[in-house]
C-alpha cells in the first residue's frame, strides 16, 4: 500500500454548538462566585454609628516601647473626641508607672520631641492628664523638676488607679 507524500492538511476542530460555550461560561463564573465566597465565607462586617455619653477613664501604662505610647495617646485623644473633648463632664487620665517615665523627661526631649509634642498637644483641651507615680519616677532618678510641666506626680500609681475607681472612672490596660 502505498502512502501519499503529501498528506492533507489538519482539518479544524467541529464548531462548539452555542449551548456547550453558555454552559462553559456559566461554569466559569460559578468557579470564581465561589473563589470569592471562599475569602469572606461570613460575608464582611458591618458598621453602625454610636453616640458615646461622656467618659470617665484611667489609662494604666507600663510600657518601654515608644510606639505604644504613642498607640495609648492616640487611643486616649480619639475616646475624648468621642465623646465630646468636654472637661466638665469627661476626663481621661493617663498614668505612668513603668519604663515609659523617662520619656517625660526633660533631658530626654531631644530624642522623644515628637512624642512628647503630641502628649503635651493632647492635654490642651483639659480632658486628658498624665499622672505619673512618684515612686516609679525616683526609680528611675527623676524628680518633679526632672519631668514636664504637663505631667502631675501622685504619690503611688496603684493607689490613685483604685481611687480613680472608686470615683467612677473606668479602667483601661
Amino acid at each position: 500500500m502505498r502512502q501519499n507524500a503529501f498528506p492533507s492538511p489538519p482539518t479544524a476542530a467541529p464548531a462548539m454548538p452555542l449551548q456547550f460555550g453558555s454552559l462553559m461560561l456559566a461554569a466559569m463564573l460559578l468557579v470564581s462566585c465561589a473563589a470569592l465566597a471562599s475569602e469572606a465565607p461570613w460575608g464582611h462586617a458591618r458598621t453602625i454609628q454610636q453616640h458615646y455619653a461622656k467618659q470617665k477613664v484611667v489609662y494604666d501604662v507600663t510600657t518601654g516601647s515608644e510606639a505604644t505610647m504613642r498607640g495609648v495617646i492616640s487611643r486616649a485623644m480619639l475616646l475624648a473626641d468621642l465623646s465630646g473633648s468636654d472637661p466638665f463632664d469627661s476626663k481621661v487620665v493617663i498614668m505612668l508607672h513603668g519604663n515609659e517615665i523617662p520619656f517625660f523627661a526633660i533631658k530626654n526631649y531631644p530624642k522623644y520631641r515628637e512624642l512628647m509634642q503630641r502628649a503635651q498637644s493632647a492635654t490642651q483641651s483639659g480632658v486628658i492628664e498624665f499622672r505619673m507615680c512618684r515612686l516609679a519616677a525616683e526609680s528611675h532618678d527623676l524628680k518633679p523638676e526632672d519631668l514636664h510641666g504637663f505631667v502631675t506626680l501622685v504619690p503611688m500609681a496603684d493607689a490613685e488607679i483604685v481611687r480613680l475607681q472608686q470615683e467612677g472612672y473606668a479602667y483601661m490596660r
